[in-house]
């Protein structure tokens, strides 16, 4: 009978001792940096929990050759950042044994090659209230690759009477992190400390304002200025309202839209206001933007592909001529369905009670931008398990934002808990179904 005790007990053991095991997992990668293209060695490697307050749990550094290896203490999701001259930089912790290699770059407060590919300010007025979401796609061109950071990394002008909700930044191939600007001088000018790390491919960095602006007369005259060259400063608004340019800004028209009117500059110069003036009032067209959510989501940060016959339904150029802008329509318009990724994010934010008139700000919020190369269109996974990996993925860069919006201090902590909580739960489904 004891021999048979002694033999369950060590059998417990050792059943407890190999889940133990087949939990626990080792993540080895090499950290490379891009801008003298060698092994980046010497810099710390942390893991990072977001379900514990972006807690860390592993350190490490990196060797003469940039290699490093942390042990996940259980299945929890994870983060890995390395920081490199001050500068972190974050990929989610990769699973079933695959590298988990970082990039990383040197730092510059100033770096030639960044520049605006497009200012968009789209409008909308109602009961007396002008609301306007400015969205900046920044490129950074350097050669050799460098990030451009420091205490004001980015600086925008806004009108001076400008009343601002939300602030946000995302960087190449990552979602949208809620952030706060500094005030930076005169009134209406503000800063970004938030790094403009290189492009990734065809992805850049975007920052995004809205704010609200008085309106009681009915008409307002925006005097925008860019502080860096701007290939494209763009305006789009309701087919009801009106448009009128300033002196000596060259606005055109470009018709893309039977329910919205786009007018482009080009070329805009750094420190030059550029005039213009709205009157009316109407809202952007929500059909047109709630309708390609309910096909097939494309990637966010995919081409859409050609119009018409690809998830989303893609835009074409407009009339006669190639306008750069073009590759941004659907996005400006929350028009691009939401890559499975960001889709599951959304929901995981979204409000139980929330009005369906809410999904169209929601994607302007959480979509990114369409991209500028013939990449073909992003297909859903295919099996249970591949959805339940990529579900994990977005709750990975979720829980990371999430906890960014903490720090910053731009989330209530009753909307802390109220998501990190249903965060939890879906977790728990995502886990089952990656395994």
């Amino acid at each position: 009978m004891k021999s048979n005790e002694s033999f369950l007990r060590t059998f417990a053991l050792f059943l407890l001792s190999a889940g133990a095991l087949a939990h626990a997992a080792t993540v080895t990668g090499t950290v490379t940096n891009k801008t003298t293209g060698k092994p980046d060695s010497g810099d710390p490697v942390v893991l990072v929990a977001p379900m514990s307050g972006m807690s860390e749990v592993a350190h490490t550094t990196t060797d003469a050759r940039g290699h490093y290896s942390l042990s996940l203490p259980g299945s929890s999701p994870y983060l890995i950042r390395v920081t490199h001259q001050g500068a972190g930089y974050f990929i989610p912790a990769p699973e079933g044994g695959a590298p988990g290699d970082i990039p990383v770059y040197d730092v510059a407060a100033s770096v030639q090659g960044v520049f605006i590919e497009a200012d968009v300010i789209e409008v909308e007025a109602d009961n007396g209230q002008l609301k306007a979401n400015e969205r900046y796609f920044v490129h950074n061109t350097s050669s050799p690759p460098l990030t451009q950071w420091s205490s004001k990394s980015f600086r925008i002008v806004l009108p001076e009477d400008a009343v601002l909700n939300d602030v946000s930044a995302q960087r190449p191939g990552g979602l949208p992190t809620s952030i706060k600007m500094d005030p930076d001088g005169p009134k209406g000018h503000y800063s970004f400390n938030f790094p403009i790390q290189p492009d990734q491919g065809d992805k850049d960095t975007l920052f995004q304002v809205s704010y609200d602006l008085p309106y009681n007369s009915g008409k307002y005259t925006f005097n925008s200025v860019v502080t860096i060259p701007a290939d494209n400063l763009a305006v789009l608004l309701p087919k009801s309202m009106t448009f009128a340019a300033g002196s000596g800004a060259s606005f055109r028209s470009v018709q893309e839209d039977p329910g919205i009117q786009t007018f482009i500059l080009k070329n805009a110069i750094p420190g030059q206001a550029i005039g213009f003036t709205i009157s009316g009032t109407g809202s952007m067209p929500r059909e047109a933007q709630n309708a390609p959510a309910n096909s097939q989501g494309s990637s966010g940060g995919q081409d859409a592909g050609t119009p018409g016959n690809t998830p989303g339904g893609g835009i074409g150029n407009p009339i006669n001529t190639p306008d750069p802008l073009s590759k941004y329509k659907w996005w400006i318009l929350g028009a691009l369905a939401l890559m499975l990724t960001a889709a599951s994010a959304f929901v995981l934010r979204k409000p139980v009670n929330a009005a369906p008139a809410a999904v169209p700000q929601a994607s302007r919020a959480a979509a990114a931008p369409a991209q500028r190369s013939s990449t073909p269109a992003y297909q859903p996974p295919a099996t249970p398990a591949a959805k339940g990996a990529a579900l994990l993925s977005a709750l990975k860069e979720e829980l990371f934002s999430l906890e960014s919006e903490k720090i910053s201090g731009t989330v209530s902590a009753k909307e802390y808990a109220e998501v990190k909580a249903a965060l939890e739960v879906v977790l728990k489904r995502a886990l089952k179904k990656s395994s």
